[in-house]
C-alpha cells in the first residue's frame, strides 16, 4: 500500500458514462482528477447503447473506451482496479483499491452505478440485455413487431406491457409473480389487445442462441422472442457506506439508491454521487448529464475553497508585514500613534519638562 499518496483534486470511482463525463469536465477546468474503475460496466452483455444522440448503436464497451481516451488527452488519469474502503483524512478523502493502491483527494464523485436483480427464472440470466430486457427507450426498437413477453412481478407490469404495445401488436402478459390482476387493469390490457397467461413461469426456451418461449409451472410452453422483466435495482454503494451513507429504497419502489441533492451532492461534505447509483430511472444519455452537473457543481466548490485559501494567504502575508500582528504590532502601533498623536506621542521625551532643550 501506497502510504504517501499524491493528492488530485477530485478523485472519481466509477468510470462509466457519468464517471467518464464528470472527469473529462474536471480535466477542460484544469482539475487534476483521476477515475478508478474496476472495468464491470452494467450494460456490458449489451449489444449497443441507444438514444445517445450521435452515438446511437455504439457497444458499451467501445463508448467507454474512446472516453478514456478523451479523458486522458486533457490530463486526466484513469486506473484499471476496484476502489475497496474509503475514510476522511482531515481535508482530504483516502480511497484504497484491490490493487493495493491508496489515492487521495480534496473532493470524492461516486458513480459506481447499479446492480440489476432479476427474478429466479431458469435462463433469464444469460440471456439479459439481448433478448431479455426491461427498457423501452433502450432496447424496444430493437424487438419491434416481435412476440414480446412481459414477466409480471410487481404493479408495474401493466405499464410495461402498454410501452411495449407501442413497438409490437403481439404482447402479452405472464402474471407470474404478480398476483391476480384487477378489472381495470385486465381491461386496459384487453383493450388495447394484450394477452394475459396465468401462472408462474419457470424457464425461458432457447433455440440456436435466440429466445424462442416461455415454459410455465403448468408444462405450457408460451412462443415468445423477447421476454420483458422488472429488475430490482440495487445500488453500488459501497464507498458511500465506508463514509456514512447508505443506499435508501426508491420513492417508485423500483430498487434502492444513494440520495442526493441538486447537481449529486451527498448529506457527506465533499461527496458527490452521479449517474445509476443515485438516479434509478436515468439510462446512458442521462447518467452522462449528471456527470458534467456534478463536475460543476464540484469545480465551483473548489473554486470558492481555492478563494478562501487565497484570502487567507493574503491576510496572513499582511499580518507579518505589518510585524507581526497587523494594526496592533510594533510596526503597526507606531503608524497609528504618529498619525494621531504626533509630537505628542508618548515616549521619553513625554517626560522631560517643557521649555528649551536642556544643556
Amino acid at each position: 500500500m501506497d502510504e504517501n499518496p499524491s493528492d488530485v483534486d477530485v478523485l472519481v470511482v466509477g468510470g462509466g458514462v457519468a464517471g467518464l463525463s464528470a472527469a473529462l469536465t474536471l480535466a477542460r477546468s484544469r482539475r487534476s482528477v483521476t477515475v478508478v474503475d474496476a472495468g464491470d460496466p452494467r450494460n456490458a452483455p449489451a449489444s449497443g447503447v441507444h438514444g445517445l444522440l450521435s452515438r446511437d448503436g455504439i457497444p458499451p464497451g467501445e463508448l467507454l473506451r474512446m472516453g478514456r481516451e478523451e479523458v486522458a488527452a486533457y490530463g486526466g488519469q484513469v486506473v484499471v482496479d476496484r476502489a475497496v474502503a474509503a475514510r476522511r483524512d482531515g481535508e482530504r478523502f483516502l480511497v484504497d483499491t484491490a490493487g493495493g493502491r491508496r489515492y487521495a483527494a480534496r473532493r470524492l464523485l461516486v458513480s459506481t452505478g447499479l446492480a440489476d436483480r432479476l427474478p429466479d427464472v431458469a435462463g433469464l440470466r444469460e440471456r439479459w440485455g439481448r433478448d431479455v430486457l426491461h427498457c423501452p427507450y433502450c432496447h424496444g426498437w430493437e424487438v419491434r413487431d416481435q412476440r414480446i413477453g412481459v414477466l409480471a412481478t410487481g404493479p408495474a407490469a401493466v405499464h410495461q406491457a402498454l410501452l411495449f404495445r407501442q413497438l409490437s401488436a403481439d404482447v402479452t402478459v405472464f402474471t407470474h409473480t404478480a398476483g391476480d390482476l384487477d378489472v381495470e387493469q385486465r381491461e386496459r390490457l384487453a383493450a388495447c389487445g394484450v394477452g394475459v397467461v396465468e401462472g408462474p413461469v419457470t424457464a425461458v426456451e432457447v433455440d440456436d442462441d435466440r429466445l424462442t418461449g416461455v415454459r410455465l409451472a403448468s408444462g405450457r410452453r408460451v412462443p415468445a422472442q423477447a421476454l420483458v422483466v422488472a429488475p430490482r435495482f440495487e445500488a453500488r454503494d459501497g464507498l458511500p457506506a465506508d463514509l456514512g451513507l447508505t443506499a435508501v429504497e426508491h420513492p417508485m419502489g423500483v430498487g434502492c439508491h444513494v440520495e442526493s441533492g441538486a447537481g449529486g451532492l451527498t448529506g457527506v461534505a465533499g461527496v458527490w454521487v452521479a449517474g445509476d447509483v443515485t438516479d434509478l430511472m436515468g439510462g446512458v444519455p442521462a447518467a452522462a448529464a449528471a456527470g458534467v452537473r456534478a463536475a460543476a457543481a464540484i469545480n465551483a466548490d473548489l473554486v470558492a475553497a481555492d478563494a478562501d485559501a487565497a484570502v487567507a494567504r493574503r491576510r496572513e502575508g499582511r499580518r507579518h508585514k505589518d510585524g507581526g500582528a497587523g494594526a496592533f504590532g510594533p510596526a503597526g502601533e507606531a503608524a497609528v500613534c504618529e498619525l494621531v498623536a504626533g509630537e505628542r506621542r508618548h515616549g521619553l521625551e513625554s517626560l522631560l519638562p517643557p521649555g528649551p532643550p536642556q544643556e
